[in-house]
C-alpha cells in the first residue's frame, strides 16, 4: 500500500476525500458484517435455530466488553486526529500509549467478572429455557478473545485517525475470512456444534490483533511508542473517558437494549419470537454497513479539519456526508422492504428428518419476520442525520452534545416505548418502536447540528 500521510485529510477535496475513507470503512464493515450474518446462517443450518437465538444472547455481554475498547479507541482518535491538524505528534503518541493500557486493564478485569456471574448474566439477557445450555458454551469460550477483540477495535479506531483507510479496512476483513473458515472447518468437518462456532470467533479475534500488532510496529504507522507512552496521564485519560463515554454509553445503552427486547419478546411468543429478533439484529448489523462506512469516514475528516481550525472544510464535510450517507441508505430501505421473507429464509434450514418442534420454530419465524422488518428499517433513509449528527461532536471533542445525541434514539425514546407499546398492540408493538423512535432522534440531532453549524462553524469563518 502506498504511504499516506494523515496531512491529505486537511488538503484533498472533501468528496474525494470521504470517498476515499469511506470506501474502504464500508467494505470492512461489509465484510465484517457478512461474516455476521454468514456465520449466523451456517449455525442455523448446521446446528439449528435455537442456537442463532443462543448467540443473540450472548453478543451484548461480549459485545459490551469489546466495545470498552471502540470507546477508548474513539476518544482517543478524536485527540489523536486533532493532535495531528495541530502538529502535536507528541500529545498523538502519548495519547495511543494511554489508550493500549487502559484498554488492557479495563477488559481483562471485565472478562473476569464475565466469567464469574455466568449463570446469573445468561438468563438475564433472555437465554432461557433450551437457549440456556448453547448460549453458556459460545459465551464462556468468547469471553476468553474478548480482550483481542478490544484491542483491535481500538487499534482501528486510531489507524483511522492517522488517514489509512486501506489498512483499517483489511484489519476488518482479516477476523471476519478466518472466522467464516473456521466456521466451516470446526462446525461442518469436526462437527463440534457451539464450541465450534465458539472457537471460531475467537480464532478470528486472534488473527486481527496480529495483523493490528503488525501495522503499528511497522514504518507505516506514524505513532511510534516508547516505554514512558504507556504511564498513565490524567488529564489524557480524562479527555478520553469522557469521549469514549459517548461510544460505552451507546454500547451499554443496545446492551440493555438486547436485554429488554429478548425478555420482552420471550414473553410474547417464546424462543421463536426471539430468533425473529436475532434475524432482524444480524440484519441491522448488515444492512446499513454502506452508511456505518461514511460515518466511520467522516470523524478523520472532520476532527483534523477541526484541529487546524478549517470551519469552511468541516461544514462541507457534515454536507457531503449527509448526503452519501442519506443516498445509500435509502438503496438499503428499498432491499429491505422488497425481500423480507427472501432473507429470512437463508437463515433457516430444510434439511431433512428435522424435528417436529424445530420446523414449527422455523415456520413461525418466517411468518414473522417480514412484518417485523419492513417496520425495523422503515426509517432507514433519514438516519444518516441521525449518525452523521452524533458522530460530528464526538469527532470534535465535545462530549456532552455527543453523549446526548448517541442516547435519544435507543435511551430516550427506543426504551421506553418498547416497555409501554407492547402492552397495547403485542408484538406489533415492539417493531414499531423501532420506527418511532429513529424519527424522534432524527428530528431532535437536525436540530441540535443545524444550531451547532450556525453558532460555531459559521461564527468561526
Amino acid at each position: 500500500m502506498a504511504k499516506v500521510s494523515s496531512e491529505q485529510l486537511g488538503t484533498e477535496p472533501i468528496g474525494k476525500l470521504l470517498v476515499k475513507q469511506a470506501v474502504p470503512a464500508s467494505i470492512g464493515i461489509l465484510v465484517m458484517s457478512l461474516n455476521v450474518l454468514v456465520d449466523s446462517i451456517f449455525v442455523g443450518n448446521w446446528i439449528g435455530s435455537i442456537a442463532i437465538a443462543a448467540i443473540n444472547v450472548v453478543l451484548p455481554v461480549s459485545f459490551f466488553i469489546g466495545a470498552l475498547g471502540m470507546a477508548i479507541g474513539i476518544g482517543g482518535s478524536s485527540i489523536i486526529s486533532r493532535a495531528l491538524g495541530a502538529e502535536d505528534k507528541g500529545k498523538a503518541v502519548k495519547t495511543f500509549g494511554n489508550q493500549i493500557t487502559l484498554t488492557l486493564l479495563v477488559t481483562v478485569s471485565m472478562v473476569a467478572l464475565g466469567l464469574y456471574y455466568v449463570d446469573s448474566l445468561i438468563p438475564a439477557f433472555g437465554g432461557k429455557g433450551g437457549i440456556f445450555a448453547p448460549a453458556k458454551i459460545y459465551y464462556t469460550i468468547v469471553l476468553y478473545g474478548i480482550p483481542f477483540l478490544a484491542l483491535c477495535m481500538m487499534g482501528n479506531t486510531v489507524i483511522r485517525a492517522e488517514g489509512k483507510p486501506k489498512f483499517a479496512m483489511v484489519a476488518m476483513i482479516i477476523p471476519s475470512v478466518g472466522n467464516l473458515f473456521m466456521d466451516y472447518l470446526f462446525i461442518y468437518v469436526f462437527d463440534w456444534g457451539m464450541h465450534g462456532a465458539a472457537w471460531a470467533t475467537t480464532v478470528g479475534y486472534v488473527l486481527c490483533f496480529g495483523y493490528i500488532l503488525y501495522f503499528f510496529l511497522s514504518k507505516n504507522s506514524e505513532l511510534k511508542l516508547g516505554p514512558k507512552c504507556f504511564v498513565l496521564d490524567l488529564p489524557i485519560l480524562r479527555e478520553i473517558g469522557s469521549l469514549g463515554f459517548v461510544t460505552l454509553a451507546r454500547q451499554a445503552t443496545t446492551s440493555v437494549v438486547y436485554l429488554l427486547m429478548n425478555n420482552i419478546l420471550f414473553g410474547l411468543g417464546g424462543e421463536a419470537l426471539v430468533a425473529v429478533y436475532a434475524i432482524i439484529g444480524r440484519m441491522l448489523m448488515f444492512a446499513l454497513f454502506p452508511v456505518f462506512g461514511v460515518t466511520q469516514g467522516f470523524l478523520p475528516i472532520a476532527g483534523f479539519n477541526y484541529g487546524a481550525q478549517k470551519y469552511l472544510r468541516v461544514r462541507e464535510s457534515i454536507h457531503t456526508a449527509i448526503k452519501y450517507a442519506a443516498i445509500l441508505a435509502s438503496f438499503v430501505f428499498v432491499g429491505l422492504f422488497l425481500f423480507p421473507a427472501e432473507i429470512a429464509g437463508l437463515f433457516l434450514s430444510d434439511k431433512p428428518g428435522m424435528p417436529a418442534s424445530e420446523m414449527a420454530i422455523n415456520a413461525f419465524v418466517l411468518e414473522h419476520t417480514p412484518t417485523a422488518m419492513r417496520w425495523v428499517f422503515a426509517a432507514t433513509p433519514i438516519i444518516a442525520l441521525q449518525l452523521i449528527g452524533a458522530a460530528y461532536f464526538q469527532a470534535i471533542g465535545k462530549a456532552v452534545p455527543a453523549l446526548l445525541l448517541t442516547l435519544t434514539r435507543q435511551g430516550f425514546f427506543f426504551i421506553p416505548l418498547i416497555l409501554v407499546l407492547p402492552n397495547f398492540f403485542g408484538e406489533l408493538g415492539v417493531w414499531t418502536s423501532f420506527f418511532i423512535a429513529d424519527v424522534l432522534a432524527t428530528l431532535v440531532t437536525g436540530y441540535y447540528l443545524q444550531r451547532e453549524i450556525k453558532n460555531t462553524l459559521a461564527a468561526n469563518v
